[in-house]
């Protein structure tokens, strides 16, 4: 079984509480088809688990195949520095069927974020570094495709249908908690 080799930090993307017993960490691309059906999965789970599951997002844009999905990660970064991270990882998400620089740019207005200065991170590659280093740590710890997710550190190896997933995010409330989580 791989592990995850670089381990949740401040620097992280997280929705949840920061002492939860379980910490679910996704790899994803915005441009990836199964990454936007994995979206709704992760946000049942959420809600599912509440404040017993922290969820983390890490960028690993397959740009071999995803041309768009660098400048998706670098907008999401852009957002981030705002406060407004989780609000374009949504809709980069929910919108995934429009995915292209409009979009990008339309966002950024709907978040009232200043558009011309995304434009200009973008160029310049404000926003690239943090999410290499998040391709980077993916790629340290056997991330090869995404949507790709660690449950407490363990690569998740099977499917990541919400039964599957919230059955071995059980397991690891077994496993952190000592007693048996009803679902």
């Amino acid at each position: 079984m791989t592990n995850l080799r670089v381990p949740v930090s401040e620097s992280d993307h997280t929705r949840g509480n920061h002492h939860a017993p379980v910490t679910l960490v996704e790899y994803g691309d915005y441009e990836c088809v199964q990454c936007g059906r994995a979206f709704p999965i992760v946000e049942r789970l959420r809600g599912h688990f509440g404040s017993k599951l922290l969820f983390v997002f890490r960028h690993f844009p397959l740009t071999q195949v995803h041309p768009l999905a660098e400048s998706a990660a670098e907008t999401a970064e852009f957002a981030g520095l705002y406060g407004k991270f989780w609000q374009m990882h949504d809709a980069l998400f929910i919108n995934q069927d429009q995915l292209g620089m409009p979009l990008l740019f339309a966002m950024a207005g709907v978040l009232d974020l200043p558009q011309t200065t995304l434009h200009d991170a973008l160029a310049a590659g404000l926003c690239a570094a943090k999410v290499q280093g998040d391709f980077l740590g993916g790629v340290r710890s056997g991330v090869h495709g995404t949507p790709t997710f660690f449950i407490n550190g363990a690569r998740h190896e099977a499917s990541y249908d919400f039964g599957t997933l919230a059955t071995a995010i059980d397991f690891a409330l077994v496993e952190a908690e000592g007693s048996f989580f009803h679902r």
